[in-house]
């Protein structure tokens, strides 16, 4: 099951150019899965507990590249793709990659059924992204522009204070 909705997501994140990270990798979904399906693409696993990122070590395919640290600590503008599944709630995920993001790059989050779409967009609007169709269980966010002055803000402030 882990395995199937992580591939789920393969026909979204096949399309986006440039490196991939899988934030909150936690356990490897949907990081390793996808890295495993995308041979080509290179991948970062960013975590920000030191003993997921053991683990992750000792199952990461070649492609993929184990960051132990935060997303709000990491550089802004430099991946092609972020994506995270079961993370935090929608528009805190969103708020944590989409700084990773560059322009013309996309944000990839699982969501479940009951999730508002009004709250992740106002995010987007926020940190120069839009909201792009999507399968159901997703959320496509396209960054349009970089990252505006004050993001990331810092570590604990996305999920304490939601922009939402």
């Amino acid at each position: 099951m882990l395995l199937d909705d992580s591939l789920r997501g393969f026909e979204l994140v096949q399309r986006e150019a440039g490196l991939i990270v899988d934030v909150g990798s936690g356990g490897g979904a949907p990081g390793i899965p996808l890295a495993l399906a995308l041979p080509h693409s290179d991948f970062v696993l960013l975590e920000a507990q030191e003993r997921k990122c053991v683990f992750l070590r000792g199952h990461a395919p070649p492609s993929a590249r184990v960051v132990w640290g935060r997303a709000e600590e990491q550089p802004v503008d430099w991946a092609g793709c972020a994506l995270a599944k079961a993370l935090a709630p929608p528009p805190v995920a969103a708020e944590w990659c989409l700084p990773l993001v560059r322009p013309g790059g996309a944000v990839v989050l699982w969501v479940g059924p009951t999730a508002e779409q009004e709250p992740i967009a106002r995010v987007a609007e926020r940190l120069a992204a839009e909201v792009e169709s999507a399968p159901e269980g997703f959320v496509v966010l396209r960054k349009t522009g970089p990252t505006p002055e004050g993001f990331p803000r810092r570590p604990g402030m996305a999920k304490k204070r939601p922009l939402a």
